[in-house]
């Protein structure tokens, strides 16, 4: 049980060490860990196959790769952004919590950024196992036997569903092993990229920046500034790196990338040495599908190079699944999406299971892979939203640079570079709207859109509750539970409120109370739940405005933290009749001779639609859009684990619309 009266730690992550370091490297790395599978074969289909490129458009490509990670995803998110933790805990969400009581508006790329990096994530299982299973193409074996695009599709749909289908059973034990063999992964790249690399050092030229911008504006370059769209592909998973902060802590971070790092540029540059020997054999120029990856790993190991690719796409898979969770769950917590049923599967710190976002990232998944049908055409709608993730991350760490008293001149630097950086990538990749890329942004319009319909109808609700003194009806509920003539309702009787003022309460809870049925109970509760900027803070105040039948209470929890009603009510309980703030109460028939406290019984209340109040045709259409979608997600009951509790849901109406009141006349007999 978590104790309400202490802040709580999520684990000891903070220290480096070389569990911690193993763990990142199964945690954090698998999206831009698996980027050497694609981007390569971006850029060459790019300009045109093999036939079309140059030993300078190679050193160009290169350098590009190399300056996009060092500038985005070191210098950026490893060296800058992380630094942004919010008690340990990273990502887009966790960074606005920091800033949000900068501005109001700050809650708009909050947004814009969680949607696109959920919907851009759609991709990254479709794509990553996709260009894996397809180098089984250069099995000679499977050629004979299977060999076409639709058999590599067959056995992809498979891998995504059983991948699906283990998250409702969790994911701890198989979880244990993505460490061990992501360092594999990583080992493999470095030692294939060396081989490849060995026969070329004089590659290593590609480091200066030169010849990446001469790239950019030489005619070799048949894609011109679009070539951006294919290098960026080398650092989408430089966000996630960020979200995955709480998992592993920076300085595991700080200490696993320079090793990442290394690794995949070693790689990428025996994928170039490699080019530069194939770019005039007729066997590579006409082939189609060429995928320099596949092609640079040594014959008698390309079953193993194809198992271990295809293993390192699952994990980048599981980890933009697992972090689709947490995204969502935070997004709930915050109040920026429709609650929706949660499960912990196991017993590892933070791992949860939301059976509708899983169950809509499945089909999401299969359906891209169906529509697109292999990873060149993925490649082609992949990356475009994550570049918005990445400029909206980049507005929020400015705020919260201004936050920590960075000097403005540093700050603004910092705004302008990166933001120049991102938009480039932007445009780069807006190219990829009519490829395939707007399906990426619909579903991140269609995500935005359910956030806006609920934060605003959050906010237009509020504008339209009555909320009362609680002062005022102090004696009113004194008398009613001293009435002889009532029959006794419960002992405890506990009302959820949204009023954040510990003296005030919507007027619709005292109504139900006193006018709709007169509730007679021993104690009302009135409890407020907020969720704080903390990600693990588990704490709450009480006032009983000086009675021994009335207690408003505050809980504070982190927007990690799960809001178990029941269990704090019984903690908080039992604490005030230990302090003799509310009287012992003694139960005639009970299996827990000790027991202190009472039955309790919850008064949920539920907004239905009326037509009373005037409001404009939009706001009307967002209340009633935020109502609808209310019927598909997890109940008051079962989010706040009443279930097993005595629980009532009395419905009350929302005012909507123009009522014209008309007025009855009477008529003789």
């Amino acid at each position: 049980m978590i104790n309400l009266k202490s802040t709580t730690k999520h684990g000891d992550v903070a220290k480096l060490s070389a569990g911690g370091i193993l763990i990142a490297l199964g945690v954090v790395y698998g999206d831009i860990g698996t980027s050497p599978l694609y981007v390569m074969k971006s850029i060459i289909e790019g300009n045109g196959g093999l036939k079309n490129i140059s030993e300078n458009f190679i050193l160009g490509s290169l350098s590009l790769i190399f300056w996009t990670i060092t500038i985005l995803t070191t210098i950026k998110y490893v060296l800058i952004t992380l630094n942004a933790d919010n008690n340990g805990e990273g990502g887009i969400f966790s960074l606005f919590t920091l800033v949000r009581n900068r501005a109001k508006w700050l809650i708009i790329p909050a947004m814009i950024g969680g949607s696109a990096l959920l919907a851009d994530g759609t991709l990254t299982p479709a794509v990553t196992v996709t260009s894996a299973i397809e180098g089984l193409d250069l099995i000679p074996s499977f050629s004979a036997v299977l060999g076409s695009q639709v058999d590599i599709v067959t056995i992809v749909i498979i891998i995504l569903s059983a991948l699906f289908f283990i998250q409702h059973f969790g994911t701890d034990l198989i979880g244990k092993m993505f460490g061990p063999i992501m360092f594999v992964w990583f080992s493999v790249l470095a030692i294939w990229g060396i081989i490849g690399i060995s026969h070329n050092w004089t590659l290593l030229r590609a480091l200066s920046p030169y010849y990446a911008i001469n790239t950019l504006f030489s005619s070799e370059n048949k894609a011109g500034f679009f070539i951006l769209g294919s290098i960026f592909l080398a650092t989408t998973g430089a966000e996630a790196l960020y979200s995955d902060l709480g998992h592993v802590g920076k300085y595991n971070i700080y200490g696993s990338w320079p090793f990442v790092k290394i690794c995949l540029l070693l790689n990428y540059f025996g994928q170039g040495a490699w080019l530069l020997s194939a770019r005039h054999n007729p066997t590579f120029t006409n082939m189609e599908g060429l995928n320099p990856f596949f092609q640079l790993i040594p014959p008698s190991f390309l079953i193993f190079g194809i198992i271990i690719s295809t293993l390192a796409a699952i994990i980048a898979s599981q980890a933009l699944i697992s972090g689709s969770f947490t995204l969502v769950s935070e997004a709930i917590k915050l109040n920026l999406f429709p609650r929706l049923h949660i499960m912990y599967p196991s017993s590892t710190k933070g791992q949860l299971y939301i059976p509708s976002i899983n169950k809509f990232l499945w089909i999401v998944c299969i359906g891209i892979v169906l529509y697109f049908g292999n990873s060149a055409r993925m490649e082609a709608a992949y990356g475009l939203s994550i570049t918005v993730t990445m400029l909206m991350t980049t507005i929020l760490l400015f705020n919260y640079l201004l936050k920590k008293k960075t000097p403005l001149i540093a700050a603004v630097l910092i705004l302008v570079f990166f933001s120049a950086f991102e938009f480039s990538f932007f445009i780069a990749n807006i190219i990829k709207f009519t490829h395939g890329g707007f399906i990426a942004a619909l579903i991140a319009l269609a995500i935005l859109s359910v956030m806006y319909i609920w934060i605003k109808g959050y906010y237009i609700k509020m504008r339209l509750l009555e909320h009362v003194p609680i002062e005022n009806y102090k004696t009113q509920l004194n008398q009613l539970r001293q009435d002889s003539d009532r029959p006794k309702y419960t002992t405890n009787l506990v009302c959820l409120t949204s009023s954040h003022d510990p003296e005030q309460i919507e007027r619709k809870i005292m109504y139900s109370i006193l006018d709709k049925r007169p509730k007679k109970a021993d104690v009302y509760w009135f409890v407020n739940i907020a969720v704080t900027d903390e990600p693990y803070v588990a704490e709450y105040s009480v006032d009983t405005l000086g009675t021994l039948y009335i207690v408003r209470v505050q809980i504070r929890l982190g927007f990690r933290v799960e809001q178990k009603l029941n269990v704090f009510l019984r903690q908080i309980s039992t604490e005030l009749v230990e302090n003799g703030e509310i009287k012992i109460q003694s139960r005639n028939y009970t299996t827990m001779p000790d027991r202190k406290v009472g039955d309790f019984r919850f008064l949920l209340i539920q907004e239905q639609l009326s037509y009373e109040t005037d409001l404009n045709f939009w706001e009307e259409l967002i209340l009633k859009a935020k109502l609808f979608i209310k019927r598909y997600t997890v109940s008051p009951t079962k989010w706040f684990g009443l279930e097993n509790s005595d629980v009532d849901v009395e419905k009350v109406p929302l005012f909507i619309g123009k009522y014209n009141h008309a007025t009855l006349k009477r008529t003789p007999k």
